[in-house]
């Protein structure tokens, strides 16, 4: 049997793992008898920690919420996982996130075991973040705002910058969709009656608090990051594509990033691409350095553009083999 102090720690890892618990599965869990278990549970009420219970013979315990953040347990896995995020999110793209992310790590890093820092410190050592165009961050409290208004289903006032400009949009929020570069809004636009995708890192400030709440409309697609993507990957460009490649999507989809186009299955070997572009010539390169053979459904005219540019590889090819 365990004693008192590592019952407790026991038990409130218990509580931790999942939402409820009957008395009788928490006394197997703890080799213990019920009444044990009413004990324990008032230690840890003692202790300031929230535990709710609900009697009967049907009834439980559950980990409430306070008002105070309770320490957390987690096994040796959980630990490294939320290390290993801490410092990915350091240098994410939340504008904002960074000094909390690093002050969160010391603290992680400080009570970890030596067999997990090492672990953890080996993943720092041996990782270099990639320096890319500069991107803007989006604030970690906008974001926390927008989400609970998501989920409240409440009304937002934004004032947003968009192509024609900045000005105030009144929208319906439905989620937030990121990539691992941008963050993105899909709403509903009260003023122009119809789905939107607002880029987040667009959206200057929220204009006073979530207003009335609204019943939920039925969202464009089931899947609000496959309408987020076609937005982004095409509606934006000058010329929209649809590709046929002549292999299967499985093939395809480590050579493509989400966010430059969408892929759908068509059968077995092959799968259609829809991607936008403001200039054939780039479209053209991109899609035939995927390596698959490939036909042009739309538009008709980037089939002369990649005869242009087979014309210019062929030449290219010509003059190496050339060269002495």
């Amino acid at each position: 049997m365990l004693e008192t102090s590592a019952r407790l720690l026991r038990l409130l890892s218990l509580l931790q793992s999942r939402a409820d618990w009957t008395g009788a599965e928490l006394a197997a869990r703890l080799g213990v008898g019920l009444r044990t278990v009413r004990r324990d549970v008032g230690r840890l009420r003692e202790l300031g920690y929230p535990v709710d219970a609900t009697p009967g013979v049907a009834g439980g315990y559950r980990l409430g919420v306070g008002a105070a953040l309770p320490p957390l347990l987690l096994d040796d896995e959980e630990a490294v996982a939320v290390a290993i995020s801490l410092r990915t999110a350091a240098t994410g793209s939340v504008a904002g996130l960074e000094e909390a992310a690093l002050r969160a790590l010391a603290k992680l890093r400080q009570v970890l075991p030596s067999r997990l820092r090492h672990r953890v410190s080996a993943f720092e050592a041996a990782t270099v973040p990639l320096a890319g165009a500069a991107v803007p961050g989006v604030g970690a409290d906008l974001l926390a705002a927008v989400a609970a208004a998501c989920r409240d289903h409440r009304r937002l006032r934004l004032r947003y910058r968009g192509r024609d400009g900045a000005g105030e949009r009144e929208v319906e929020p439905h989620r937030l969709v990121h990539t691992p570069r941008r963050w993105y809004l899909l709403a509903w636009d009260v003023g122009r009656r119809d789905w939107r995708t607002f880029r987040m890192d667009r959206v200057e400030e929220l204009l006073g608090l979530p207003g009335a709440r609204f019943t939920p409309r039925t969202p464009p697609e089931d899947d609000a990051a496959s309408y987020v993507s076609r937005g982004i990957t095409t509606a934006p460009y000058r010329h929209q594509a649809r590709i046929l490649f002549h292999a299967p999507l499985a093939a395809v989809v480590p050579r493509t990033s989400p966010g430059a186009g969408r892929l759908e299955p068509v059968d077995g070997e092959r799968c259609l691409f829809t991607a936008g572009a403001d200039s054939l010539d780039e479209l053209a390169a991109y899609v035939a350095a995927k390596g698959f053979d490939f036909e042009v459904l739309d538009p008709p005219e980037l089939a002369a553009t990649l005869r242009a540019l087979a014309d210019r590889l062929h030449r290219a090819a010509d003059r190496s083999a050339e060269q002495p």
